[in-house]
């Protein structure tokens, strides 16, 4: 089996962040936004009434660190890539202050992680792989690597096909992407090539 260098995004890849976010802005300002409702890739597009500082403050604390859990499949088949022999890479775009509590949550939901693992980058781009999974179509577009999509309401209005990506929902489906895409396997496991 051909092994690859896969990247994978943190944060609404495999984690639920969005969500809790939103939940704990809902509750802190007595409002009722939806995270399905957000089109852009900014979370204040949905808090119109709240400042740039209000709606950003919860990254920069660690109680939502603490709400997280990781996204369905997320674990068990993070761990199968890595046990298929792939190098795994956790790349993200960490500022400073939210480091700690992001890498504690990190290692404790993916406890086979290490910091051997983790690359901490805002021009994913740059960084050479054969596959990145992520939620940002910033992140994907011009990079050089098979761009997998993770399914997000901010992407949702994103033609990831016609842009040369495929939309997932799971990280069991960036899996099976990657099977089917690039290593090319035939349904009894076996590669093709």
């Amino acid at each position: 089996m051909k092994k690859l260098r896969i990247m994978v995004d943190i944060d609404d890849v495999l984690n639920n962040l969005l969500d809790r976010w939103v939940a704990l802005l809902n509750k802190k300002h007595n409002l009722s936004a939806n995270a399905q409702d957000l089109k852009i890739w900014n979370v204040q597009g949905i808090y119109p009434s709240l400042t740039v500082e209000a709606v950003y403050r919860p990254m920069y604390e660690n109680e939502i660190w603490g709400m997280l859990s990781p996204r369905p499949t997320s674990v068990e088949y993070l761990k199968r890539m890595i046990d298929d022999g792939h190098d795994v890479i956790i790349v993200t775009a960490a500022v400073y202050q939210t480091l700690p509590a992001k890498m504690d949550w990190l290692f404790a939901a993916f406890p086979f992680l290490s910091w051997e693992n983790v690359i901490i980058a805002r021009r994913k781009q740059l960084i050479k792989a054969d596959v990145l999974i992520d939620d940002g179509v910033h992140n994907l577009e011009g990079g050089e690597f098979f761009k997998i999509l993770m399914d997000s309401p901010n992407n949702r209005d994103y033609d990831a096909e016609g842009n040369g990506m495929v939309r997932v929902y799971t990280i069991k489906e960036a899996y099976e992407a990657i099977n089917k895409y690039l290593i090319g396997e035939k349904p009894d496991g076996k590669a093709i090539f």
